[in-house]
């Protein structure tokens, strides 16, 4: 396994066991015993109530560049120029493309899962969690998606929580009801 895809999976496992503990502090749900999977089937698989489940992990940076910043790359000229002209573009408008572009990218995958939910966990450390409830409500949520949960953990740590996009309990399919 090359440097990049090692990085990937220590960040897909780091943000599952956020997500898992976060969820079982807020449900009073035993998860349990995560384990990475190979392609074509969600990034982690694990134990809700004794029950196997599986989540697909995405992280979101914002642009390319801050990807580069957060990560600890070396920021050439290239990138310090993007990043002076991302000032220009408000911040709640570059997390809601950032949503928004994980939203349709991971809601045209097929997944070898019966039960899978969608985690997205927020990386730049511009994006709040008061930031992320307001934009919460304008996500554009694909009508067809194979998730059947999708939820948002605030920051890296997990300190600010996490955020419930998409219920799996929602009477109309592919309608969001934030809970928050």
């Amino acid at each position: 396994m090359n440097n990049s895809m090692r990085e990937k999976v220590e960040l897909e496992h780091d943000a599952a066991r956020i997500f898992m503990r976060l969820y079982e502090d807020r449900s009073g749900q035993p998860m349990r015993h995560i384990w990475h999977n190979e392609p074509n089937k969600p990034d982690v698989s694990c134990y809700l109530n004794g029950d196997r489940m599986d989540l697909e992990i995405a992280h979101i940076y914002g642009s390319e560049e801050e990807a580069k910043l957060i990560l600890g790359r070396e920021a050439n000229i290239r990138t310090l120029e993007a990043l002076h002209q991302l000032i220009q573009v408000p911040v709640g408008d570059r997390l809601l493309t950032a949503l928004n572009t994980v939203l349709a990218s991971k809601s045209v995958k097929t997944y070898r899962s019966d039960r899978v939910w969608l985690v997205i966990r927020n990386a730049n450390p511009l994006w709040s969690t008061e930031e992320l409830k307001r934009c919460l409500h304008r996500v554009s949520l694909p009508p067809a998606h194979p998730f059947e949960q999708i939820w948002v953990i605030g920051d890296m740590s997990g300190e600010s929580g996490i955020l419930q996009l998409y219920p799996g309990d929602d009477p109309v399919p592919g309608r969001s009801r934030i809970r928050r």
